[in-house]
């Protein structure tokens, strides 16, 4: 079942927008995924160029925290907070000082995205829920991608939730099931590739990590998935460049995309895109099986 929903901006105008158009999309496909919900989203930021995004639940353990960043200069990062996700954005330079300051403190976190441009959402909760609170309707970007779960594969929990994120500035939502899960994370744990859950998508993400660290663009990754993995799926991919879609031979999970001057979009299903502007003057179709698509900055 699961929903999946992305939002490929052409149009700067747009940009800060984003978050409440892609919030709106992702709510539309709650009866698809009730159990979780996530988003990433892509934005740059004008001061430093790099960023990393913690989901930290104990209040207490948020608030360490905080008191261990502003015994530094607050010169060298901004915090951002997004319930009990919080973002911080530092210079690349500052990397070792930032994770330093993080594990400094005895505190239970989870690395949800790190990168240049990504931020990622998630939680185990309907995805009306999830969009109030995270106060997901305000925030500007470029892009993002998102899911509704419904869980078949493995429990529900928040690290189980899509997107999923394998490398820097890359994530993955999937809606099907893959059926050699196992035999290519082995694989992958050979070749050094770690693994947070027993979630089927979580395999596709570090696959396509795995190839693109080993020479691959995000197109000849995706294709080469169609050789290495069996089962159905529709994947959507994010990269701080843009993001592609990929569907199985078969092709039996829905997806639908539309374009305009202004934005590419994407559904499992056509209610998911009503809210865009101007969805009545774009052009609107099924994305082929096996046919790569990308669109990039």
């Amino acid at each position: 079942m699961c929903g999946i929903v992305g939002l490929f901006l052409k149009d700067k105008n747009l940009e800060p927008e984003l978050g409440a158009l892609t919030a709106e999309m992702l709510v539309k496909m709650s009866d698809r995924g009730p159990d979780s919900a996530g988003l990433a989203l892509y934005s740059r930021d004008k001061k430093f160029n790099r960023k990393i995004t913690l989901k930290v639940v104990c209040s207490k353990e948020r608030k360490l925290l905080y008191e261990a960043l502003n015994e530094k200069k607050k010169s060298d990062y901004r915090i951002e907070t997004r319930a009990n996700h919080i973002t911080i954005f530092f210079s690349s330079s500052k990397y070792h000082l930032i994770m330093n300051i993080i594990n400094s403190r005895a505190i239970q976190f989870q690395v949800m995205s790190e990168g240049e441009q990504i931020e990622i959402f998630k939680e185990a909760c309907p995805p009306s829920d999830f969009v109030k609170l995270c106060d997901m309707e305000h925030f500007a970007g470029t892009h993002a991608v998102g899911h509704t779960r419904m869980a078949t594969e493995s429990a529900v929990t928040t690290l189980g939730a899509h997107p999923f994120s394998t490398a820097d500035d890359q994530c993955l939502v999937h809606n099907g099931s893959l059926s050699n899960h196992n035999t290519i994370r082995r694989r992958l744990q050979s070749e050094g590739q770690k693994f947070e859950t027993d979630n089927d998508s979580e395999v596709a993400a570090a696959y396509l990590s795995w190839k693109m660290m080993n020479g691959f663009d995000l197109r000849g990754a995706l294709s080469a998935a169609l050789l290495e993995l069996d089962g159905f799926f529709t994947f959507l991919v994010g990269t701080n460049r843009g993001f592609g879609v990929l569907r199985d031979r078969i092709a039996c999970k829905p997806a639908i995309l539309a374009e305009t001057d202004q934005y590419v979009a994407f559904g499992s299903e056509y209610r998911a895109l009503t809210n865009l502007p101007s969805i009545d003057v774009a052009k609107v179709w099924e994305p082929e099986p096996t046919r790569v698509y990308f669109w990039e900055l």
